[in-house]
């Protein structure tokens, strides 16, 4: 990957709802939260004006794994969903050009077949709705017709040697029946081709989640407040089990004094690979 401005973090160089029942699915992965990040010496430090965190602080469930990190959690992924796409644009800013509240992600893909070693050349993909609930190749679904160029709040970036990956969006908007998320796959083996990639295994499929408190002051705010739907509370989620970041739930820094000025998230997610 090459060195991105927006990004808020150092460039390390060279150093039972709705689960899904196919064989594939019931591959177990482990996720943990910011003390797992730090645990792999993936420090933050390069966050400006930090001021606090919130959601998935730490890791929960059963310790363990030969590397000695002690916050690995078991969970079962869950649905891609309806809005899935087949193929990605490589490339670390998915927003385009929908209006938002940035969100700077750091993402550490470990594998647990390997003792939670880093997991490099791993592609990490991301998807999710726009600031009114919209999802790109199938925009006006949820009550917001539009323009559809079938590629905003869509991408992915390939892991590096410390199996790290940075991306760059918006806050995602809320649409009926769910709680704000973001969609998540990561793919092994894959051959990128002209901006996006063929071949490949997935390896994970799962969800991120963001604090609830804090996502009532971005739906609060404009341009989020121009989406009239429904809303659901994180904990009436229906794919949200709430397990805290076992479950995807994202560990969020403010980037400065308002929630306009975006929030840095992280998460560690283990695979069998």
């Amino acid at each position: 990957m090459t060195d991105n401005p927006q990004l808020p973090f150092p460039r390390r160089a060279n150093t039972g709802k709705h689960r899904r029942k196919s064989p594939v699915s019931r591959r177990r992965v482990i996720i943990g939260g910011s003390a797992a990040a730090a645990a792999t010496g993936l420090g933050l430090a390069g966050m400006a004006s930090a001021g606090g965190s919130s959601g998935g602080a730490g890791a929960a469930g059963s310790a363990g794994g030969a590397s000695g990190l002690g916050v690995c959690s078991l969970t079962a992924e869950v649905t891609e969903g309806p809005y899935a796409l087949p193929g990605a644009l490589i490339r670390n800013e998915i927003s385009e050009d929908r209006p938002g509240f940035p969100v700077h992600y750091l993402l550490t893909v470990v594998d647990q077949s390997a003792g939670c070693a880093p997991l490099p050349d791993a592609l990490v993909e991301l998807w999710h709705a726009d600031h009114l609930g919209e999802y790109s190749g199938f925009v006006g679904r949820n009550g917001h017709p539009g323009e559809d160029n079938g590629t905003f709040c869509r991408g992915g970036a390939v892991t590096d040697e410390n199996g790290q990956v940075e991306l760059v969006s918006i806050w995602p908007g809320h649409y009926t029946a769910r709680a704000v998320h973001a969609h998540l796959r990561v793919h092994t083996d894959i051959t990128p081709t002209g901006g996006s990639y063929t071949g490949g295994e997935i390896v994970h499929t799962g969800q991120l989640y963001f604090d609830p408190d804090t996502n009532d002051r971005v739906q609060a705010a404009g341009p989020y407040r121009e989406n009239t739907t429904p809303e659901t509370h994180l904990y009436d989620d229906g794919v949200y089990d709430g397990g805290g970041s076992a479950s995807g739930l994202l560990t969020l820094t403010p980037l400065g004094g308002s929630p306009a000025e975006g929030y840095a998230a992280t998460l560690t997610i283990g695979v069998n690979a």
